[in-house]
């Protein structure tokens, strides 16, 4: 396999906006002349059921299907997802998570619980980038602009510029939510934990 080929997870629950963030990023590296890949899997694509889309890109890239222990970066709409993909993650890769916590059907109908600490844990065995994505997603205006603030956090492991990125959001954004969802990636981009 090329070397070169580099994998991105991203992994929510349907309905968070994860296909219009899977569709920015693919946009954006085939505008930068790589080949991508990009395939979705669908838990249950009801809203509250597990969506994980793989994004592959590289100089040539064969399969669009990332095995065990092999993501660069997980990005994930909510802890437990971000908990859930682990396996997939390869040493010293990076999860950008949401700290939203979701609460799964399981726990809905009080079948499990949540699981406690989970971003502590998630830092013990991962390098671990969270951020609360929903209030900042409504400060840009928002609680939709998730998808939009956690591609600003990822944006900060690529070497395009802010620009690039911009751009994406102008093609794949309908226009009325143009300016918001800019709002939404700058403050992704340029958050600073606390």
């Amino acid at each position: 396999m090329d070397h070169q080929v580099k994998n991105i997870m991203i992994v929510g629950v349907g309905g968070q906006g994860s296909l219009l963030a899977s569709k920015l990023l693919g946009h954006l590296l085939l505008k930068k002349g790589f080949d991508v890949k990009v395939s979705e899997v669908h838990g249950m694509s009801q809203r509250g059921g597990s969506v994980v889309t793989y994004v592959r890109f590289g100089e040539k890239v064969y399969s669009p299907i990332i095995d065990q222990g092999e993501a660069d970066l997980i990005v994930s709409f909510e802890l437990l997802e971000a908990a859930r993909w682990l396996p997939y993650l390869k040493e010293g890769g990076w999860i950008v998570t949401n700290t939203q916590m979701i609460d799964p059907m399981p726990v809905i109908t009080g079948a499990a619980q949540y699981p406690d600490q989970l971003e502590k844990k998630l830092a013990e065995k991962a390098r671990l980038d969270a951020l609360d994505c929903l209030s900042l997603a409504q400060q840009a205006g928002s609680a939709k602009a998730v998808n939009i603030v956690l591609m600003g956090r990822l944006s900060r492991y690529f070497d395009f510029s802010e620009e690039d990125w911009l751009q994406s959001i102008e093609a794949c954004v309908p226009p009325k939510f143009v300016e918001l969802n800019k709002k939404a990636f700058a403050l992704g981009r340029n958050y600073v934990s606390a």
